[in-house]
C-alpha cells in the first residue's frame, strides 16, 4: 500500500493475510476533481493489493463519495486515472466491473421485493459466488425471522442496510467499494460488517470504504486515507 502527495495515510495494527486468490492491485494515479472551478482534491495517489482494506475519511464536501464514484468508473476525474492490474480501467471497463461490487450510501435494493428475492435477484443478474445461497446469506445477516416474507419497504433502515450488504456475499467480486457501510446499523450490525470485511480480506479480497466509525478488523491490514487536509 502506498499513498502519494495530496493525501495522508495512517497505518493500523494487523498482519497481512495470506493471499488465497490471484494477486491484483487497484491504483489511483494523480487523481483530481473540480467543481465550479474549484478543486476538491488534487494529486491523489494510492494503491491497494489483495488482503488490504482502505478506510477513507474526511469532512463533508471533501470528495469522499466522488472519489468512490471515480474508483467505480462512474465519474470521470478532472485529472488522473484509476488502474486495475496496471491498466487504465477505461481500456476494459466491463472486465473491471466484473471484479467490483459497490454498495452506496443508499441501500440500492428493490422495495417491492423481500430480502430473499433481492438477494436471489442479485445472484442471478451479476457474477454469483460459487455456492452462493440466498437463504444462507440471509441467516448470516441475522435478520429477524419475520423479515423473510416482508417487502423491503417495510423493513427498518438498519434491516435494509443488512440486505444491501448481503449482496456482497452473493457476488464473486474481489474489490468491494462501500460508501458509509455502517449507516443505520446498531452495534451488532457494525460488528457483522467488520466480520464480513475481515473474512473478505483474508480470502484475498480488498475493500475501499468511507466511514466516520472506528474500524476494528481482526488480523487484517487497514490503511486510512484522509481527504480535505
Amino acid at each position: 500500500m502506498w499513498v502519494g502527495a495530496g493525501s495522508s495515510v495512517f497505518y493500523e495494527s494487523g498482519e497481512t493475510s495470506h493471499f488465497m486468490r490471484e494477486q491484483a492491485r487497484v491504483e489511483a494515479v494523480g487523481l483530481a476533481i473540480s467543481r465550479n472551478d474549484r478543486y476538491i482534491f488534487t494529486d491523489l495517489n494510492f494503491s491497494l493489493e489483495a488482503g488490504q482494506i482502505l478506510q477513507v475519511e474526511g469532512h463533508n464536501g471533501s470528495g469522499k463519495t466522488t472519489m468512490l464514484r471515480i474508483l467505480c468508473g462512474l465519474t470521470l476525474p478532472t485529472d488522473g486515472e484509476i488502474r486495475w492490474c496496471g491498466e487504465n480501467i477505461r481500456k476494459n471497463l466491463a472486465e473491471y466491473h466484473a471484479q467490483l461490487a459497490y454498495v452506496g450510501h443508499a441501500p440500492g435494493i428493490k422495495d417491492d421485493l423481500t430480502p430473499l428475492e433481492n438477494l436471489s435477484l442479485a445472484g442471478a443478474m451479476d457474477r454469483p459466488r460459487d455456492g452462493a445461497n440466498a437463504e444462507q446469506v440471509l441467516e448470516r445477516l441475522r435478520l429477524p425471522a419475520f423479515c423473510d416474507d416482508v417487502p423491503c419497504r417495510n423493513l427498518s433502515a438498519g434491516q435494509r442496510r443488512r440486505v444491501a450488504l448481503g449482496r456482497l456475499l452473493m457476488l464473486d467480486a474481489q474489490l468491494w467499494v462501500l460508501d458509509e457501510p455502517f449507516t443505520a446499523l446498531d452495534p451488532a450490525g457494525r460488528r457483522l460488517v467488520e466480520e464480513l470485511l475481515s473474512e473478505h480480506a483474508k480470502a484475498g479480497g480488498m475493500a475501499v470504504m468511507t466511514t466516520h466509525h472506528a474500524v476494528n478488523l481482526d488480523g487484517c491490514t487497514v490503511h486510512r486515507l484522509q481527504l480535505g487536509t
